[in-house]
C-alpha cells in the first residue's frame, strides 16, 4: 500500500516562524540541572510524554543512552513551552505552534533521525515546519493509543511468565528484530547489530523484558520501554505464531498488566490503526482508546539503527 504522509499545508495564521521570533522564543540544550523542571513539565501530560519521562528517569538528561539531545524551548520570561528529544528518534511535547517551529528548525540540522513519533495533530503541525529542510519521509503509519488503569477479571495464571534473564537473549533478539523490521522496514541486525543486542541485554538487566519460555521456545514477550509512576509504556508484544488462538496472549497480558499496575497509574501501548484484530484483542482485555498517533520513518544518512 502506498504510504500516506501528512499533507504539507502552510502553517496556520498566528503560529508561523515570524511569530516565534516576535515572542522571543528560544531553544537550548537541557542539562542535568534542568531535570526536576523537565519532569514537572512532562508530568502535566503523562500519557503523551511517557517515553521522554522514562528516558530522563532512567538515563538523566545528558546521556548517550538517550541516543539524542534534549532541548527546551522557552519564552522571554524563561518559562518552558516545550521539551524535545532530537536524535535517532524524535519526541516532542510543545504547548504552542511557535515552539514546534523552533524545534523543527533544530531538527533539520540532524540528518540521522530514524523516526518521528507523537500525537497525530502535533506531528502533522511539526511536519509543516520541518519537511522543507528536513530528511525525506520513507514510511508513515497511524496508530491508536490504548490505556488501561485497572485490572480486569484475571485469566488463568501463567506460572512461568516473568522478567527475562540473559540466558533468554538469544531467543529475544531475533524476534524483536523481526518485529522492528515489520514495522519500520529496517532490520536492526543489519543496521546496528552490536548496538541492538546491547539495548536488548540492557532491558533484560533492568527487568524490563517479560517472557514466557517453555522447552527453549519463546511463547510470549513484551517490553517495558518506559517506566514512570504515572504510566508504563509497552512495546514489542509478541505471541509465538505456532501458539496463537489458545488464549495465551490474553492470559499473559492480563497477568503482566496486574503486576505493573502495582507501581504505576496506567499502562499504555500503541497499535497500528489498520490492525483491527489487534485493537479488538486489547479492548477485550480492558484497554481503552485514548487518541491517535503518527509515526514517520525517515530516510537516514547513516547506518546507525
Amino acid at each position: 500500500m502506498t504510504p500516506q504522509f501528512p499533507k504539507l499545508n502552510e502553517p496556520r495564521a498566528g503560529v508561523g516562524p515570524s511569530l516565534c521570533m516576535a515572542r522571543s522564543l528560544f531553544a537550548h540544550e537541557l542539562i542535568e540541572e534542568n531535570k526536576a523542571e523537565v519532569l514537572r513539565f512532562l508530568a502535566e501530560r503523562p500519557l503523551h510524554t511517557v517515553v521522554m519521562s522514562g528516558f530522563v528517569r532512567d538515563n538523566g538528561i545528558e546521556s548517550w543512552l538517550n541516543r539524542g539531545t534534549f532541548y527546551g524551548c522557552r519564552d522571554d520570561l524563561g518559562n518552558l513551552e516545550g521539551v524535545a528529544l532530537i536524535g535517532h528518534a524524535m519526541f516532542i511535547d510543545a504547548r504552542s505552534g511557535e515552539a514546534l517551529g523552533v524545534f523543527a528548525r533544530l531538527a533539520q540540522d540532524v540528518r540521522s533521525t530514524h523516526m518521528i513519533m507523537g500525537e497525530q495533530e502535533t506531528i502533522q503541525r511539526f511536519w509543516n515546519y520541518y519537511s522543507a529542510g528536513g530528511q525525506a519521509p520513507r514510511l508513515s503509519c497511524r496508530e491508536v493509543l490504548f490505556e488501561q488503569t485497572s485490572s480486569v477479571e484475571p485469566f488463568a495464571p501463567v506460572p512461568n511468565l516473568g522478567p527475562a534473564s540473559l540466558d533468554d537473549l538469544s531467543l529475544i533478539v531475533p524476534v524483536h528484530a523481526a518485529m522492528a523490521y515489520e514495522e519500520s522496514g529496517v532490520n536492526p541486525l543489519n543496521a546496528d547489530p552490536d548496538g541492538f543486542r546491547m539495548r536488548c541485554a540492557r532491558r533484560i538487566r533492568q527487568e524490563r523484558a517479560w517472557v514466557w519460555v517453555e522447552s527453549g521456545q519463546l511463547i510470549f514477550k513484551a517490553d517495558v520501554i518506559s517506566d514512570t509512576p504515572d504510566a508504563i509504556y509497552l512495546e514489542g508484544i509478541y505471541v509465538n505464531p505456532n501458539e496463537r488462538g489458545k488464549g495465551y496472549g490474553s492470559r499473559c497480558m492480563s497477568q503482566l498488566v496486574r503486576s505493573l499496575l502495582k507501581r504505576t497509574k496506567a499502562i499504555v501501548l500503541l497499535v497500528n490503526e489498520e490492525h483491527q484484530v489487534a485493537q479488538s484483542f486489547f479492548q477485550g482485555i480492558g484497554f481503552t482508546r485514548r487518541g491517535l498517533y503518527e509515526t514517520i520513518f525517515l530516510r537516514e544518512q547513516t547506518n546507525e539503527y
